[in-house]
Parts: C-alpha cells; structure tokens; sequence
C-alpha cells in the first residue's frame, strides 16, 4: 500500500475540523463568562452553539464527499459520532438538561481536539494496493 498525495477534499475536510474546533472550544468561554455574571453571553453561547451545529454539518458533507472520493473511513465514522453527540448536546442546552449538557459538552470538545490533531498529524490520502 502506498499513499497518493493529498487530494483538495483532504484540505477542506481539515479546514472543517478546524473551523469547527475553534467555534466548539469558545461554547464553555461563553457559558463560563455567563455564570461569572455576564448574562448576555448566554446569547454569545447560544449563537454560538448554532453555528457549531451547522459546521459540524458542513463537515459531516465533506467527510461523506472524501469517503467517496478517498475511501477513507475513520474520518466520516468520528465525525458522525461527534454531529450524533453535538445534536444531543443542543437539544438538551434547549431543555435545560444541565446533567447531560456539561459532560456531554466535556466529551464533545475532547473529541474534536482529537479528530483535530489526528487530522493534522496524519496524511489525509487514498490508498491504493501496489501488485505484489
């Protein structure tokens, strides 16, 4: 098996994970500036939340298009966990479900500060068999 170079949808899908990292990792920022006292970040949280919501779905979009045009499966299996896990972690922020929310939230961060190195560290590329 040797590794192709890095196709365009590799590029993007780590764009993806980044943007989305960055925007996951200032939801516990606001919520803590909001339990100091400053009510109007629970908005900033808010808004916030919505947009993760939509870049983990962009991202679940360019992890289906480089499994198609890559054969690469982890990344589409983790990001699919982590849009499962965000979902569940918006709707119980919605409902006020505190005891899911926070570790919930813990778990999701962790997650994508993985999938973030991982996707850094390694090469995103399709492998091909090489005839023996």
């Amino acid at each position: 098996m040797l590794p192709q170079k890095t196709r365009p949808v590799g590029w993007v899908f780590r764009a993806m994970v980044t943007v989305h990292v960055v925007v996951v990792v200032a939801l516990p920022v606001f919520a803590g500036v909001y339990l100091s006292g400053d009510y109007d970040s629970l908005g900033r949280h808010a808004l916030a939340a919505d947009v993760a919501a939509v870049v983990g779905y962009l991202q679940l979009a360019v992890a289906i298009a480089m499994w198609v045009r890559l054969r690469t499966m982890w990344p589409l299996a983790a990001t699919v966990l982590i849009v499962a896990a965000e979902t569940a972690q918006y709707f119980a922020g919605l409902d006020g479900a505190l005891w899911l929310h926070i570790p919930l939230g813990v778990m999701i961060v962790a997650a994508l500060v993985v999938q973030f190195i991982s996707v850094w560290s390694h090469p995103l590329t399709r492998r091909v068999a090489v005839d023996a």
